[in-house]
């Protein structure tokens, strides 16, 4: 069910891609989280634009609002890590984006990662203890840092969601917007 109130008007999210990315897991948990009133803004190591990716083949460009030099953490209520093979690969082994997502980790910010997006976290230190999903291929990945990987459509421990695969997006979303709702409730409290 869409979400069509202002439920995070205010709310900033940083969408943290490279290359590569697969192309819906961005644009479908954008759209549910400006519909509801959120800032997302892409955030990237590259200049310009990055590539989406629909399964194996490139797709759409889309504009770098923030290149990742000039990105701070502390500009951002919560992250969004969308997933595809290359992305994640290459975010995982760039210091400034593994530092990006540890400062989101850290500071108790909500995250959403699907499919390979948790790849990151792993390099970030933001799985330890954590039960989680993801593409299968990450299973072995992600208990070697300490997760709990479960073969579920969605999965949230505390403030972070994750999902399989692009066939999860529905319940991705779901769970994503109610997490973030609720983190942005307590902040607009306190």
């Amino acid at each position: 069910m869409p979400i069509t109130s202002s439920s995070l008007d205010g709310m900033k999210v940083a969408i943290l891609v490279s290359d590569g990315f697969e192309q819906a897991e961005m644009t479908e948990p954008r759209k549910a989280l400006e519909s509801a009133g959120a800032q997302t803004q892409i955030v990237s190591p590259l200049d310009g634009s990055v590539r989406g990716w629909k399964h194996l083949e490139p797709a759409d460009p889309f504009e770098v609002d923030v290149p990742l030099q000039r990105a701070n953490a502390d500009d951002f209520d919560a992250l969004l890590l969308p997933g595809g093979v290359v992305n994640p690969d290459a975010l995982r082994i760039d210091p400034k984006a593994v530092a990006f997502v540890r400062a989101f980790v850290q500071a108790d910010k909500p995250i959403a990662a699907i499919c390979h997006g948790p790849w990151t976290l792993i390099d970030a230190g933001g799985v330890k203890g954590r039960k989680m999903t993801s593409w299968p291929s990450l299973r072995t990945d992600l208990q070697n840092a300490g997760a709990k990987w479960v073969d579920q459509d969605v999965v949230v421990d505390q403030n972070m969601v994750t999902s399989r695969k692009p066939d999860d997006l529905p319940a991705f979303n779901r769970e994503m917007m109610k997490l973030f709702e609720l983190a942005h409730e307590d902040a607009l409290q306190h």
